[in-house]
Parts: structure tokens; sequence; C-alpha cells
């Protein structure tokens, strides 16, 4: 059977289409396989890679205060920047401090591996970030962890969907430690 001129048009434009619609549907089931190759294909390392050198990179050392205190140390990275790994309601996630943040901001995804599960309702707050004005989820930590040194009913916000790359341990919780001292590439958290 032949089709006419405009019948293959359509024919081409609905192929098309679906070829699209299919491509959309799998880049967004395997969205983290789908940063990464976009992110080689640009000749950046991948968000996935860059987190781990992030993780393994991150030292902190336990010591005791000499008033009995309990402390933790981070070393700066090569970049300048403090990475460590905390611990938010019992659930280990990865955090850059950042003392420009009023409060302890979560990835959305680090915020699920906490266990804080917003709805979209829940995003009833704004903010001024890096990337322009995002939207976020007011909550309250019950309890965060560097190390030893352990804060309780921290303030936070759980970011939107894709909105920040990092948890961002800001002054929610640095502004409740006795002491938050920086000398020589190290940053020592005091409880």
């Amino acid at each position: 059977m032949a089709l006419s001129l405009g019948g293959r048009k359509l024919l081409v434009e609905v192929t098309g289409c679906t070829a699209a619609l299919i491509i959309g549907a799998v880049a967004l089931t395997h969205y983290q396989q789908t940063r990464q190759i976009f992110a080689k294909l640009a000749g950046l390392k991948s968000p996935t890679v860059a987190s781990q050198e992030r993780r393994s990179a991150a030292q902190s050392q336990e010591r005791p205060a000499a008033n009995g205190r309990r402390t933790a140390e981070l070393v700066a990275q090569r970049n300048g920047h403090f990475f460590a790994d905390a611990e938010i309601n019992g659930r280990a996630v990865n955090v850059m401090v950042d003392t420009g943040a009023s409060m302890v901001a979560l990835t959305y995804e680090d915020a699920r591996r906490a266990g804080v599960v917003p709805r979209d309702s829940d995003f009833t707050q704004q903010a001024n970030t890096a990337n322009g004005i995002a939207r976020f989820a007011p909550i309250e930590i019950d309890r965060l962890a560097i190390g030893s040194v352990e804060v309780r009913n921290v303030r936070a916000a759980v970011m939107e969907e894709g909105k920040l790359d990092t948890t961002l341990l800001g002054m929610s919780f640095l502004s409740k430690l006795s002491r938050v001292d920086m000398q020589s590439g190290r940053l020592v958290l005091e409880e």
C-alpha cells in the first residue's frame, strides 16, 4: 500500500516523536547514568565520580580537647573546601562545610537517604542560591554528627530535587558549637 506525500511526512513525524519520547523516558528512568554520560561527553567528571572523590578525600580526626569537649578536625581538600562524612539521623551523608549558608541545606537525595521524604506541598520557602532562586522544605534534623561532635534539633532545608549537588553544613549547625577554628588548612569543630 502506497502512502501519499502527506501520509509519509506524518509517519516520519510520528516516528520521530515516538523515538524522542522513548529516549526521554529512558533518560528519566536512568537519570544518574544519563548525567554521567553527558558529563563524560562534555569532558567533565561525572557527578558520581566527583562525589566519590570528595568522600574518599574527606578526612576527619577525632581528638579530645584540652577542656574535655569532643572535637573533630577536618583537612581542607585541594580546592580549599572542607568535606566530612556526617551522620544525619543515624544515616551517613557526605557534606561540605559552608559558613556562607545560613542553615544546613540537604540535597533532595541525601534527605531521602536520611529518612526525610518531603511532599511537593512541603516546599513552601524560597532561597537565593548561587544557581538562582530555589524552593525548599524547612525541616528540623533530630541529630547531626561529625565524628564524635553531635548537635541535636538543627534547623535545615531540603532543596528541590536537582537544585543542589552537595549537602551543605551551614550555620544552623556550626553556630551551636562552642568553637569553630580554621588554621593552616585544618578546621576544628568543638562541641
